[in-house]
């Protein structure tokens, strides 16, 4: 891990592509601008936390014997629907 110590309007680069400016600094916090490519996903950490936590919630919700492909299994075969 690499730690610097910026000021407010100074700038690091990460490759060739990926500008990161220090815009503000205030007490408890930094406001950044990050000029990167669209091709490069940029996110907060804590969103992509949720995301992760949502596509778990979703994967074990999918096993249960009462989700929606538990009940579709009990459904008697010529009267299925299809999704």
């Amino acid at each position: 891990m690499l730690i610097l110590r910026r000021r407010a309007g100074e700038t690091l680069l990460i490759g060739d592509n990926v500008k990161i400016t220090v815009m503000d600094v205030y007490e408890g916090g930094v406001r950044l601008a990050i000029d990167a490519p669209k091709s490069i996903p940029v996110l907060r950490s804590e969103l992509l936390q949720a995301v992760d936590a949502n596509r778990d919630a979703a994967a074990k919700e999918a096993v249960r014997p009462d989700s929606l492909l538990g009940l579709l299994g009990s459904v008697p075969e010529g009267k299925k629907q299809p999704l």
